[in-house]
Parts: C-alpha cells; sequence; structure tokens
C-alpha cells in the first residue's frame, strides 16, 4: 500500500472515531428573561452565573439571555414544553399552584439580608419544601427573596389605622392578607403600572420592594414610605431548568453546573436584591422622600395578624406533604446560620 492510500484509510479510520465520541461541540443554555433591560437579573445575576458556567466547563457551556420571549407567569411552562431551557419565576403570577413558596413572605420583623434570606430559603427548600412537588416539569436550580416589602403613599401615613379604606398596589400571596388585615382596599397591578396608577390618582399607593422607589419611579409619585424591621413581606422566586437539558451536556458538566447554582446562585440572587434596594433607597432620598417605621404598638397587631396568616398556611401546606412546624423552624435556623457565611460580592461580575 502506498503512502497516500495509508493516509487516507488513516483519516476515515480519524473520522469513524471522531463521530463515535461524544460531542464535544459548544453548548447553548438558553435563558428565558422577563424583567426590563436595566433590572439586577440581566445585569448582575445572568452575567454571573454565565461567567461561573463558561469556566466551570471549560467554554463547553454557554449562557444566551433573551428578552420578551413570553410574560412572567408564563415561564415556568415555557420552560417545562422546552422554548427555554432556563428561567426565573415570580411564585404569586401563578396564583393557586403554589404554597409551599410562601414561607419565606411572612414578616420576621428583624433585619436580615436577602441574600441571607436566599440561602436559608435553598436549604429549606431542599430539606422540607421540596415534598410538596409544586414544581413539578422542571428543576429548581437557585431559590431566591426580594427585598422587606414595605408600604409606600401619596400623603405621609404614621401608623397602620391610617391605611384603612387607602387604595394600595397589592401583588398576591402573603401581601394581600396583610392588606385584608389591615383594612387596605387592595388593586391588583403589576409593579409597572404603579407609576401611571398613583399619578392619576386612581391607587393611593402601594406595597412594593425598596428598589421599586428608582426602578419603577414610584418616589416620584409616592414618596412617603411606612417600614417595618424586615418588611412587611418577602417575595418568592426560583430559578428553573428544563431536565432534559441535562442530556446535551456530559455528567461532569452537570456537576459543575449545578456547583456553581444551589446555594451560591441564590446568594447570587438575593445579593442583586440587596443591590438594587439600596440603590433604591439613594434615589428616594435624593429626591425628598421620607421613612416612618411603624408604631411599635402596631407591630404586635402585625405579629398577630401574621401568626394568623401562618397558622392558616401551616393547615393548608400540610395536605401537601410538608410538617410546616419543622419548616419554619428550619428556614429561622438557616437564616442565622446564613449571616454567618461569606458575602457572595467579590464573586460577582461587574456590571
Amino acid at each position: 500500500m502506498n503512502k497516500s492510500s495509508r493516509l487516507a484509510l488513516g483519516a476515515v479510520a480519524l473520522t469513524g472515531l471522531v463521530a463515535s465520541l461524544p460531542a464535544l461541540a459548544q453548548t447553548t443554555l438558553t435563558v428565558s428573561t422577563w424583567g426590563g433591560p436595566n433590572h439586577g437579573i440581566n445585569t448582575l445575576v445572568w452575567p454571573t452565573w454565565g461567567a461561573w458556567i463558561e469556566e466551570v466547563t471549560e467554554g463547553r457551556v454557554t449562557v444566551e439571555v433573551v428578552h420578551d420571549m413570553g410574560p412572567p407567569a408564563s415561564q415556568m411552562e415555557m420552560v417545562a414544553d422546552g422554548i427555554a431551557d432556563a428561567s426565573w419565576i415570580f411564585h404569586a403570577h401563578m396564583a393557586g399552584r403554589f404554597l409551599a413558596t410562601q414561607l419565606p413572605e411572612f414578616p420576621t420583623f428583624e433585619e436580615f439580608s436577602s441574600e441571607d434570606a436566599s440561602a436559608a430559603y435553598w436549604h429549606t427548600h431542599r430539606e422540607h419544601l421540596a415534598r410538596a412537588n409544586e414544581h413539578r416539569g422542571v428543576d429548581v436550580l437557585a431559590t431566591g427573596v426580594h427585598g422587606p416589602g414595605q408600604i409606600f403613599t401619596r400623603d405621609r401615613i404614621e401608623s397602620i389605622d391610617e391605611l384603612a379604606g387607602k387604595r394600595l398596589r397589592v401583588g398576591g400571596g402573603v401581601m394581600s392578607g396583610l392588606g385584608d388585615a389591615m383594612g387596605v382596599t387592595g388593586v391588583a397591578l403589576p409593579p409597572t403600572g404603579v407609576y401611571e396608577a398613583a399619578s392619576q390618582g386612581v391607587v393611593d399607593g402601594a406595597m412594593l420592594t425598596l428598589e421599586s422607589l428608582r426602578s419603577f419611579r414610584v418616589a416620584e409619585v409616592a414618596p412617603h414610605t411606612l417600614t417595618v424591621d424586615g418588611g412587611f413581606y418577602r417575595g418568592s422566586f426560583t430559578i428553573v431548568m428544563n431536565p432534559m437539558f441535562w442530556g446535551q451536556i456530559s455528567p461532569e458538566d452537570r456537576e459543575a453546573i449545578e456547583a456553581v447554582s444551589g446555594e451560591r446562585l441564590s446568594r447570587l440572587f438575593g445579593y442583586m436584591m440587596d443591590v438594587s434596594d439600596e440603590r433604591g433607597v439613594e434615589f428616594g432620598e435624593a429626591r425628598g422622600a421620607t421613612f416612618t417605621q411603624v408604631p411599635e404598638a402596631d407591630i404586635e397587631r402585625l405579629r398577630a395578624v401574621t401568626d394568623a396568616l401562618v397558622t392558616e398556611w401551616s393547615e393548608a401546606v400540610e395536605a401537601r406533604g410538608v410538617d410546616a412546624a419543622s419548616a419554619l423552624a428550619f428556614f429561622r435556623e438557616q437564616l442565622a446560620e446564613a449571616a454567618q457565611g461569606e458575602s457572595i460580592a467579590d464573586q460577582v461580575v461587574s456590571e
């Protein structure tokens, strides 16, 4: 056999060998996002998580973020159906489906960061809440909570009694229960609709997070904030993935991605919320926003309301296989432990 023939046969053999090996081509993880372009999920969370994934997989997996693939309430189904590989979901957008996820929404009347709360939530989800099987069809990669929800009003409010009859934007879940107990007339609005509704007098204010002062320009139309330590409520989120995505990558790359998700990604989400709240307060203060702490007598009243809501929640969630008392106790233990851990700040991609 001459040299040319040997080279040709060698090439054929090499081609066959390569074809028989697992695909090593770059795989794209498509993330659907519904936050605005300047939202921290898009400027901080996705870029940082994408950088982590690319690093741990040595470039074999990259993240592509696609905006406006569908409305917020459709994100979980989009991921389950494979339209997107991953997304973030706000549980209150799907009323009735999620119940166990309300656990971190209840007020604690104590200050703690969203980063620590998100880490505590992650461990509580894995240990207790996942038993409710409320995320069936998708894999939960991380959990998160937003910052303390406070009450923003057009006129200055100094006590709970002064809220009676006020038309406030509410967003469902624990928030709605608290609003009803305080005599508030709840108005269902997305956060993006608060500016117009308040400026036109349709609502007297809103229950929202501190970051809303800036991100939704609430400081311009409802500059007076009634606050309680830890917030009147929190909001519950998860980052989810289509389980079929794992079949596109090696087990080693799956393990690597899971290593930079879980508590680490949960902390990143919470850190983003903390940063957003800080910027919101700075924005509000620069425009003359006021911040009034709820009087102590009202705190006791709110504790009683919260206890009633927790009792109602506990009875309901038991039917979904969750030991409510154990889950609540575990969450509080995890909050204390998370506060002793290192912040994720040093691992964040610069905006």
